[in-house]
């Protein structure tokens, strides 16, 4: 083989081989590939007061079932829909929520391959047709007017080494984002409404009565074992009938004020609308209908015969120092877990699941009667003075003046307190933990202890 043949012969060769390098190169993304990279994903969703309503739905991998939460604009006020329209009153929540989502830019594309969903955890949480359990995302969905969608997001995993940033897919789409996004949206029930349920702290309270007694729901017979009546005088407890040799067992007294004051609940049950309305009244008594009285029964609520309302488990007197005295009655237990708790969903079947949990009613009033009306003023000529040209007499009247305003300045104040809790407590029944009613439901004998020696 000649030169010229052997030159010809390795130049074949090269010539196939960039021809092969060209055929099997990994292919480079079309340019168009790329062209909404760092764009906002919804650029017209740039007020959060359009919204009205936010919609998060979760997964569980344990029990292969989607868990949907909402709340809504409605009436005036952010509404739960799915526990009867109870007040979203979690307002930092909603606008840390909303401001988690506007502006989210698609910082970095990841994926166009469906087959990468699983992995970045942005499977929708809703999509029935997908085989597996895992890798299912969290999905946001904020509506406004009509319905319209302002913004609709599925959150997978976190992107490892990229601090702050998940995977996010919008629904019906095949490509993967990466985005800078920080969100925290719960979706339980007791993260979204107000967590002060008796918006009273433990410092107010100076006087607690506990009312030991059971009702029989067969006979209707009441069996009061005890009441035991705890007032503060200068920052001390005392308890009636105690002996010289006995005190409040400090410890136990402090938990009694500290469940009241972060007394939280874990459900709510509407009241028959009816029962609402006359529990909302400031006077006129309560009108109750058939219907009224099996809702109350069914909750562990009852009418002595002298129209007295009983729970079949007691209850607490709590009285603060301005006059509004709280009563907390205990009703029936409240099996179950999820939704059945916080909303009450399947209880028309047979009650099932842990009872960990139990119903409170809960309603206040005013004890105007601890504040004696303090003397008028014998006249108000001193309104007509400079005080100048007051006389002894005068200043006397304008005394008698400033301490009856004063007085009367409590009695509206308080008035208006109870008026506002009694208004928010009518329409509902709580469901609050067993912790909570284990720590109010101390007796006699557990809380007035002997005097430990000196």
């Amino acid at each position: 083989m000649n030169e010229m043949q052997k030159t010809m012969r390795y130049g074949g060769v090269a010539l196939a081989l960039m021809l092969l390098a060209f055929l099997t190169r990994p292919s480079v993304p079309r340019p168009d590939a790329f062209f909404d990279k760092g764009e906002p994903f919804y650029p017209n969703f740039t007020d959060p007061n359009t919204a009205t309503s936010l919609e998060v739905i979760d997964y569980d991998e344990e029990t292969g079932t989607a868990i949907p939460f909402k709340v809504q604009f409605k009436g005036g006020k952010w509404t739960i829909p799915s526990h009867h329209d109870y007040p979203a009153d979690g307002k930092d929540r909603l606008a840390k929520t909303a401001a988690s989502v506007i502006g989210v830019t698609k910082d970095d594309i990841r994926s166009d391959n469906v087959a990468d969903h699983e992995k970045c955890g942005v499977i929708d949480p809703l999509d029935d047709e997908a085989t597996s359990i895992k890798g299912r995302g969290k999905r946001v969905t904020i509506r406004g007017a009509n319905d319209e969608v302002l913004a609709d997001f599925i959150i997978g995993k976190e992107v490892e080494g990229s601090q702050g940033y998940r995977f996010v897919r919008i629904p019906g789409q095949k490509r993967v984002y990466a985005a800078k996004i920080d969100v925290d949206i719960s979706t339980k029930f007791s993260d979204w409404i107000e967590a002060d349920l008796l918006k009273a702290s433990k410092d107010e309270f100076d006087q607690v009565v506990l009312r030991d007694y059971s009702v029989d729901e067969r006979t209707g017979i009441v069996r009061q074992r005890d009441v035991l009546t705890l007032k503060k005088k200068d920052g001390v407890w005392t308890a009636d009938k105690m002996r010289a040799d006995q005190e409040v067992d400090g410890t136990k007294m402090n938990e009694i004020l500290k469940t009241l004051d972060d007394l939280k609940i874990v459900g709510v049950r509407p009241k028959p609308a009816g029962l609402s309305e006359s529990l909302s009244r400031i006077s006129g008594g309560v009108e109750l209908t058939g219907e009224d009285l099996a809702s109350l029964r069914s909750k562990g609520y009852f009418f002595s015969t002298n129209g007295q309302l009983l729970s079949n488990e007691g209850e607490v007197n709590a009285l603060t120092e301005d006059g509004v005295e709280y009563t907390l009655r205990f009703g029936e237990v409240v099996y179950g877990t999820g939704e059945a708790v916080s909303a009450g969903t399947g209880e028309d079947g047979k009650a099932t699941g842990p009872a960990e949990n139990r119903y409170l009613f809960i309603t206040t009033a005013f004890k105007e009667k601890l504040f004696p009306e303090p003397e008028k003023p014998k006249n108000m000529e001193f309104q007509s003075k400079p005080d100048s040209l007051w006389t002894a007499e005068d200043r006397a009247n304008k005394a008698l003046q400033d301490a009856h305003d004063e007085w009367q300045q409590k009695i509206d104040k308080g008035k208006e307190r109870s008026e506002s809790l009694n208004r928010r407590f009518a329409r509902w029944y709580y469901v609050i933990p067993s912790e909570s009613f284990d720590k109010l439901n101390l007796t006699r004998k557990e809380l007035v202890v002997k005097k430990k020696d000196d």
